[in-house]
């Protein structure tokens, strides 16, 4: 494999259902550059979620592969799994998730604190990542006490302190409306450009997607476009 990607994804199917089986995925084969800000698209049920759970080891393929680093992750036994998504990847979706009962800080601590970092330096570093997405002077605040595009932010936050090489976004401004949705996408898009993280993100909205470095349209399963943006 070339240093080039980051991502290598070949013949790659799911298959749902006992009896009636439902082809999630049907033989999609895609190259990741690293550093790329890429955009998925396409309409319900097209397999933008099953692909995005493929690429983030958060599932297994009916067949084919998906090399991360060059490695094929879907050999990997679960412990394995489980220490290379909290090491290479992280993860944002349409709703924050974040423990209401927890403030911005502690919130974005967490993942740091399972694997293992001890609180003080936890804090430190939650504290920079906090400052970086414009939440300084919110980092003492409960999720009901911050807006929604807020809370998003402590939830991007939250995805890049451990310092993923792979940031992965289902729908992460899908609810939000259009000022914080492009707000969001404007630091997304500052983040992959000052520290040349991979962004992939799944997403219904095509003006976000024209934003991105190149767009992939599944449709029924497999790759119907794959294009690149001139931004």
């Amino acid at each position: 494999m070339s240093d080039k990607y980051i991502i290598q994804v070949k013949n790659l199917t799911k298959i749902f259902g006992d009896g009636v089986e439902i082809k999630a995925l049907d033989g999609v084969d895609l190259d990741i550059e690293r550093g790329e800000f890429l955009a998925i698209i396409g309409p319900s049920g097209s397999g933008k979620s099953t692909l995005l759970n493929q690429i983030g080891i958060l599932d297994t393929p009916t067949s084919g592969t998906v090399l991360l680093n060059g490695v094929d992750v879907t050999k990997m036994s679960d412990k394995e799994r489980s220490r290379t998504r909290n090491k290479e990847l992280g993860f944002i979706f349409q709703y924050h998730h974040l423990l209401p009962d927890f403030n911005a800080l502690e919130n974005v601590m967490m993942p740091l604190l399972i694997s293992g970092i001890r609180s003080s330096q936890a804090r430190d570093i939650a504290r920079k990542v906090l400052d970086e997405v414009g939440l300084g002077d919110r980092m003492e605040h409960r999720p009901n006490q911050l807006s929604g595009g807020q809370n998003q932010r402590v939830a991007i936050a939250r995805a890049l302190v451990n310092k993923p090489s792979i940031v992965i976004g289902d729908e992460p401004t899908g609810n939000l409306d259009s000022k914080a949705s492009e707000n969001i996408y404007e630091l997304l898009r500052q983040l992959n450009r000052e520290h040349n993280q991979t962004f992939i993100l799944v997403t219904h909205d095509e003006r976000m997607a024209a934003k991105t470095d190149r767009i992939i349209r599944l449709v029924d399963g497999r790759v119907a476009e794959n294009s690149i943006n001139s931004n």
